[in-house]
């Protein structure tokens, strides 16, 4: 609890810092919303010049992206600033970190605050009440609860992504960039239905780079396609179970290699 309350207290300093420029503040809430752009575009074109995709109905579509989004910006909010940890490293403030008496992970998460994500999750829940209000599915509290449950395991696989990642750049400083191009294929095939695509890519994403476990999987369940996913319903259905494993793995490897750290000049 006193690492909770410490925690709050710097979050909420760094919120305070970031209001002392109310014009940038207003500035980075809406680049967060420009950025997700390119998926309201998708989703207009969706709804108003196609009856579906992939043999999903557009409605049944549109719960991909939003689910995708929400996740992210969860992501953005509490666990993005593992992302561009290489420059972090490249400038010696990591050094710094680990003569603090906490832990390197949580420092990072703490250094400043995304005023970005808000924008970023403004954007996804009105994708997300626009998705739920045009859907025919019966909402029970299972099936918002499950809802609920995907994007956090959503949240917690992208995070471990871009951990992976940044445990690549403890070693490799220039491993940083493969996250911008992580970055690229969750924004660029993270909204469609994945059986829209050659076989050998929906392979890649579900078992190469698991991005169909954060939005379609998930998705695909919900809405009934379950069984056309191209694996087995039960696996589909673990979406948000594989997100967590996934997030736990990737924080001990992360330990392993802040083990193995040796500073930016060997």
């Amino acid at each position: 609890m006193n690492a909770v309350r410490i925690a709050w207290r710097i979050t909420r300093l760094n919120f305070r810092a970031q209001l002392e420029y109310r014009s940038e503040f207003l500035m980075m809430i809406a680049i967060g919303a420009v950025w997700q752009v390119s998926v309201i575009v998708f989703a207009t074109v969706l709804l108003t010049r196609f009856t579906g995709m992939g043999g999903w109905d557009s409605s049944d579509v549109l719960l991909i992206p939003a689910t995708r989004m929400l996740a992210h910006g969860l992501f953005v909010l509490f666990l993005g600033r593992v992302h561009g940890l290489g420059r972090h490293i490249q400038e010696g403030v990591i050094d710094t970190y680990l003569v603090r008496p906490m832990p390197v992970y949580r420092q990072l998460q703490l250094a400043y605050f995304p005023t970005n994500a808000i924008g970023d999750l403004t954007v996804a829940a009105g994708l997300m009440v626009g998705a739920l209000s045009r859907s025919n599915l019966d909402w029970t509290a299972g099936r918002v609860t499950y809802l609920v449950v995907c994007v956090l395991g959503g949240m917690l696989l992208e995070a471990a992504l871009f951990t992976v990642v940044a445990c690549a750049s403890l070693r490799f400083p220039a491993a940083d960039y493969w996250g911008r191009w992580l970055e690229e294929l969750l924004g660029t095939f993270g909204s469609y239905p994945l059986n829209v695509l050659p076989r050998a890519v929906g392979g890649f994403l579900t078992f190469g780079l698991p991005l169909a476990f954060v939005a379609y999987f998930p998705a695909a369940v919900l809405t009934g396609h379950g069984d056309d996913t191209g694996v087995p319903y039960w696996l589909a259905a673990a979406s948000p179970l594989l997100g967590a494993a996934a997030f736990l793995a990737s924080r001990l490897l992360w330990r392993w290699s802040l083990r193995h750290y040796t500073g930016v000049n060997g």
